[in-house]
């Protein structure tokens, strides 16, 4: 357990409903008045995100960040054959970190602030009509098309170059080289390229019934925030996953890296130190459901 000042941060384990340990670290400020599950993008592991989880802690709130099965502390033996799918994050992890929060602050409203897949995995929640509200950062659309036209030739290379060598090769996609996230498990990664070679995305393998999913279950309020220098999550990307949420009270709201004080923020920059002005905005959406200026309806 480690006090910072005002908040408190542990390292505990849970369990999914089929028996994944998951590692995950709990930050409690004085006080709380909300709960906040951070998800993560994928290959991130939860350390990435401990600045805005104290941030938030020292506001007043309960947050727990975890890892997803497969990525950091709750990684598999084998990742080759682990058998984890990319949906299982949102399925069985999302789900199970939900229901840990909800025992770790009893009676405080629960809330999501979902990074990349973290947002777009909403939808496989089993459980995530207990929520009373979502944040979005830099979530949207896989499908490179509708990404910046100079990222399209590295992902496209990524694809289909490196990614099949390193299948071949290792049988999963290692950490390192072009990719610079934690391992994948190879079905993560199959998953996610075959989604992403098309517009429509996840879309048509839910209308035929290969994952069970919630997309068009009545939804809790999304606010969503774009980083204008993010390659990945455009505009356009972000606005097609909202679309996937069709009854769902829905915003979206751009941000420059000048207006948050910073260089350039990318894809993950906005949960680097020094993003207060970002993560004042995640606050006042998640703990009294005040909107961004600029958020416009979706």
């Amino acid at each position: 357990m480690l006090d910072q000042g005002d908040v408190i941060a542990e390292d505990i384990k849970f369990r999914a409903e089929d028996g994944w340990e998951l590692a995950g670290t709990v930050y409690r400020g004085a006080a709380p008045q909300v709960a906040i599950l951070i998800s993560a993008g994928t290959g991130f592991p939860r350390r990435i995100y401990r600045h805005v989880a104290a941030y938030l802690a020292q506001r007043g709130a309960v947050v727990l960040i975890y890892d997803f099965r497969g990525i950091g502390e709750s990684g598999a033996e084998n990742l080759a054959v682990s058998g984890i799918d990319y949906p299982d994050w949102g399925r069985l992890d999302m789900t199970a970190a939900l229901e840990h929060l909800q025992s770790l602050a009893p009676g405080l409203p629960l809330t999501t602030l979902g990074h990349s897949i973290g947002g777009q995995f909403v939808g496989f929640m089993q459980n995530h009509d207990k929520t009373s509200r979502h944040a979005f950062v830099a979530v949207g659309n896989g499908h490179w098309g509708v990404h910046k036209l100079r990222n399209m030739p590295l992902e496209l290379f990524f694809w289909w170059g490196f990614g099949s060598y390193c299948l071949a090769r290792h049988g999963y996609i290692p950490a390192g080289g072009l990719w610079g996230g934690e391992a994948l498990p190879p079905n993560v990664f199959r998953t996610w390229r075959r989604w992403s070679a098309r517009r429509g995305y996840l879309l048509p393998e839910l209308s035929e019934g290969r994952y069970p999913h919630h997309f068009d279950d009545p939804c809790s309020p999304i606010n969503a925030w774009v980083l204008s220098d993010d390659p990945i999550a455009t505009e356009t990307a972000c606005g097609d996953t909202l679309s996937h949420y069709s009854r769902a009270e829905k915003h979206l709201v751009v941000r420059t890296p000048r207006q948050l004080g910073a260089r350039k923020v990318g894809h993950d920059g906005a949960f680097r130190k020094g993003r207060e002005a970002l993560w004042a905005e995640l606050w006042e959406w998640l703990a009294a459901g005040q909107l961004p200026n600029g958020a416009e309806p979706q």
